[in-house]
């Protein structure tokens, strides 16, 4: 890594430490550990309360001042000089998939902590105050929808009607979040939405193109469209010995049936449309009864917004012809595709080229919390390569050095936007 030229102050990124960096997420990967290597810490748990309480505890030595929102979205403050500037904010998340990885999100986070470790290292402060956000509930695997806390911060989702939903065991999410509430002790309550001059958000990848074109850092521009969906499928139950399939509403049946029409009818001679169904329940669950209902989701992701027009118009056609069965169909997210702001990704570039890392300017697959904030301010994210382009899985993997370079060009652009500088 560069350190500039002759003579000149060292950079914030200097400060950075990369043994502290990997250690810290091997802790963190500790808090859910499952025996394949990954991680099960979903939004809301025990396990989901102790991982906060780590990284309080890591952020409040440095001086940050914690507070939580409505919705459980934590903020780390790092005061600056100036009381009046509007403070930047970078993060990600510490929830995970049932069978995650020890980056996804975390990494975020970390990089985050580390920003304001390197300011307490070089006895720096910046202008303006640094908050330090944990989003709240950005995978959806317990509760739905995904990017939760950032879209009701981000006024994308009702705070009175999120608080009211349920998981999969009938859990109000208001009671999972008043229980982390009372874990984490007394925090100072954030009223209202900050106004940040900037969000900045470090993460892993999560596809193959920065490992396999052997590039260091994503400077990303935007992130393709979403829009996930719940379709319950309404039969009848009865005896699976005695019912004719003549005679049966087999809910089961119609729900396949419904998934392999839509599949067949969306034309995607471009492999640009991502459509997954990825949770799907069978009722009542008897071996010997014919399925009475069945729901399942769909997420579905494109780079075009009018593309998923033209998808969804396919998926309420087909859910209309559904035969023998009841299909109701119902809109969870509606996230468009998302620009950052051109003026951070070039930043993102020149503070990669500075410090002598390969960097590539590349859209997002997947959607993050940075999706909610670019509606509210300025936002960039930064990506680093995994292993193969896997995550979402146990064997999810980056190596220190990729995690490490991610996090000094974090540290770089946040005290560059500070200052209103250039690299």
């Amino acid at each position: 890594m560069s350190t500039g030229k002759l003579n000149s102050p060292p950079r914030l990124s200097d400060y950075v430490d990369r043994e502290r960096l990997w250690n810290r997420h091997m802790e963190l990967g500790k808090i859910g550990a499952t025996e394949s290597g990954g991680v099960n810490r979903q939004a809301l748990t025990g396990l989901d309360s102790q991982a906060r309480k780590l990284v309080i505890e890591w952020a409040v030595t440095l001086g940050a001042e914690p507070r939580m929102d409505a919705i459980g979205n934590l903020f780390l403050r790092l005061p600056g000089t100036n009381h009046e500037l509007q403070p930047i904010s970078t993060g990600s998340h510490l929830d995970t998939q049932p069978g995650g990885g020890m980056f996804d999100g975390i990494y975020g986070v970390l990089a985050g902590l580390e920003v304001l470790e390197a300011l307490a290292a070089s006895d720096r402060r910046l202008p303006c105050a640094l908050d330090l956000v944990i989003w709240l509930n950005e995978e959806g695997s317990r509760f739905s929808p995904a990017t939760m806390g950032s879209g009701v911060y981000a006024g994308l989702l009702d705070l009175e009607d999120t608080l009211l939903l349920t998981d999969g065991d009938g859990v109000v999410l208001g009671d999972a979040l008043e229980m982390m509430k009372s874990t984490l002790g007394n925090l100072e309550h954030e009223n209202s939405p900050s106004i940040y001059d900037a969000y900045f958000e470090a993460h892993i990848e999560q596809g193959p193109v920065l490992e396999a074109s052997h590039t260091q850092i994503g400077a990303v521009s935007g992130i393709q469209g979403l829009r996930q969906y719940e379709v319950i499928v309404s039969g009848q139950s009865a005896h699976a010995g005695t019912t004719p399939r003549s005679r049966r509403q087999d809910a089961l049946v119609s729900a396949m049936s419904l998934i392999n029409d839509i599949t067949a009818a969306i034309d995607d001679s471009e492999d640009l449309v991502r459509f997954t169904v990825g949770r799907f329940e069978v009722h009542p669950g008897s071996p010997n009864t014919v399925p009475s209902k069945v729901i399942f989701n769909i997420d579905l992701r494109h780079p075009d917004d009018d593309r998923l027009e033209e998808i969804e118009k396919i998926i309420v056609q087909c859910t209309g012809r559904v035969k023998t069965c009841r299909a109701d169909l119902q809109c969870l997210i509606r996230s468009p595709v998302t620009h950052f702001d051109e003026g951070l990704v070039r930043l993102i570039e020149s503070a990669a080229k500075a410090l002598e890392f390969s960097v590539k300017t590349l859209p997002s697959g997947a959607t993050h919390d940075a999706s909610s904030m670019a509606r509210l301010c300025p936002t960039v994210m930064i990506f680093v390569p995994c292993r193969d382009g896997v995550s979402h899985h146990e064997s999810e993997w980056a190596e220190p050095e990729h995690l490490w370079a991610g996090a000094c060009v974090l540290a770089d652009a946040i005290e560059a936007r500070a200052n209103e500088t250039d690299l």
